[in-house]
C-alpha cells in the first residue's frame, strides 16, 4: 500500500467515523444536537481539526442525508422482491409499507431527510427526484406503466389549475425515469398518470408525516388500518383492478 493510498484510506475511515457519530447524535438527541462542537467532543478531536473534512454543518448533515437514504434504499428494495413484476399494484403496496415501517422506525432520519423546511432542504442540496426512495418509488411506478399488465388511468378530471405544474413534472419524471434505465412510451405517460402519482406520493408522506410526529387529530392506539384503507382507496380512485390487496407484513412490535 502507497503511503498516498495510505492516507486516502485512512481520510475515508474519519470521514465514516464522523458521519456515524453525527447520526448517533441525531438519534439520541435530535438534529439540533449534531453540531461540530459535539462531534469533536465525541471523537477526541478538536473541532477545526473537523473543517478538514466537512466545510460546514451544512456539509456535514448533507452526507449523513446520504448515509440515511442509502439505507432506506437498502430496506425498501427487498420488499419489491416477493412480488411479481405482473403483480404492480402489489409492488406498490410493498414499497409504501416498506417506508412507513422505516420511518416509524426511524423518526429523527426521516424528519432530517423528509421534513426538513424548504429553505433548509435547499441548503442540504436535496430535490425530492434525487433521495433515494425517490428513486425506489420511480423505479416502482415506471415498472408499473411498462409492466405485461400495464395500467394507466385514464380520467378527464385533471385540474386545470395544476395543467402547467404538471406538463413541467412530467418532464422531470421522464428523465428520473430515464436515469433509472426506465424508456416509457410518449403514449403511456399523459397528465392523468402524472396526477395519478401525485396524488399517491402527496397522500402516502402526508399519512406517514402525520403518524411518525403525532399530529392525528385524535388519539390512535393503531394507525395501519387507517393506513391500509387509504392504499385501498387511492387504488380505487386510480382505477386499478384491485381485486383482493396484497396482506401486509405483520407490523413489528415497537
Amino acid at each position: 500500500m502507497t503511503e498516498a493510498t495510505r492516507r486516502e484510506r485512512l481520510r475515508a475511515d474519519t470521514e465514516r467515523d464522523i458521519r456515524a457519530t453525527a447520526r448517533a447524535l441525531l438519534v439520541g438527541q435530535g438534529r439540533d444536537a449534531v453540531t461540530l462542537r459535539a462531534i469533536a467532543r465525541e471523537l477526541g478531536i478538536t473541532a477545526p481539526a473537523l473543517y478538514r473534512y466537512y466545510d460546514s454543518r451544512e456539509a456535514l448533515l448533507r452526507a449523513v442525508c446520504e448515509d440515511i437514504c442509502a439505507d432506506l434504499d437498502a430496506e425498501l428494495t427487498p420488499a419489491l422482491r416477493g412480488v411479481s413484476a405482473h403483480d404492480p399494484l402489489g409492488r406498490v403496496f410493498a414499497v409504501c409499507r416498506a417506508f412507513r415501517r422505516w420511518a416509524l422506525a426511524h423518526p429523527q432520519e426521516f424528519e432530517l431527510v423528509f421534513a426538513s423546511p424548504e429553505e433548509e432542504s435547499v441548503g442540504l442540496g436535496r430535490r425530492p427526484a434525487q433521495d433515494r426512495f425517490g428513486g425506489v418509488f420511480i423505479h416502482v411506478i415506471g415498472h408499473v406503466l411498462v409492466a405485461p399488465e400495464a395500467f394507466v388511468p385514464t380520467t378527464d378530471e385533471v385540474p386545470a389549475e395544476l395543467h402547467d405544474d404538471l406538463v413541467a413534472y412530467r418532464e422531470r419524471l421522464r428523465e428520473s425515469l430515464a436515469e433509472a434505465g426506465i424508456q416509457v412510451p410518449n403514449g403511456l405517460l399523459e397528465l392523468d398518470g402524472v396526477y395519478f402519482i401525485l396524488k399517491w406520493w402527496v397522500r402516502l408522506y402526508g399519512h406517514i408525516a402525520l403518524e411518525v410526529f403525532g399530529r392525528f387529530p385524535f388519539p390512535l392506539r393503531d394507525a395501519e388500518p387507517l393506513f391500509e384503507r387509504m392504499l385501498t382507496e387511492l387504488a380505487v380512485e386510480s382505477g386499478f383492478p384491485t381485486g383482493t390487496p396484497a396482506t401486509p407484513e405483520a407490523p413489528e412490535s415497537r
